[in-house]
């Protein structure tokens, strides 16, 4: 790798830093809980332990097979991982591209999405951009990636 991508890597990571740190204080309690934490093309990814409750349909009307926090992926499993990888790593993409105001701004397309009469994640821009960028097999129907 060149020096120049080198520095842009870094400058990416440690824009997102703020948001990941975030995602990073619930490693511990998913290690703790039974869970597994691994490294993954540039993330975090934690699966297992208390996520598939925290992640669970009975805490939301639909079950989230993936949610990513700045460079850390959480999943209930290693299957929903898998299978979302490309999804998530939009979403981390985007991360690299708006920084902390990300999500903010991810709510603010919720709440017009929800103003417009329109659901909130389907018709999220960040959303349509992962679905549209992302492997069409990404998400089950039923589960938010």
């Amino acid at each position: 790798m060149n020096p120049m991508k080198i520095m842009v890597s870094l400058f990416k990571y440690c824009w997102v830093l703020p948001v990941s740190c975030i995602g990073m204080i619930l490693l511990p309690f998913v290690l703790l809980s039974g869970g597994g934490v691994s490294f993954a093309t540039g993330a975090i990814e934690a699966q297992g332990g208390l996520l598939p409750a925290l992640l669970s349909s009975r805490r939301f009307r639909f079950s989230i097979a993936a949610l990513t926090v700045g460079h850390v992926i959480f999943g209930p499993d290693r299957d929903s991982l898998r299978r979302c990888r490309d999804h998530e790593h939009v979403h981390i993409r985007q991360y690299e591209r708006w920084g902390p105001f990300l999500p903010p701004l991810y709510l603010l397309s919720s709440a017009a999405a929800l103003l417009r009469g329109r659901d909130p994640y389907r018709d999220n821009r960040f959303e349509q951009e992962a679905f549209r960028l992302s492997d069409p097999s990404d998400g089950p129907q039923g589960q938010r990636a």
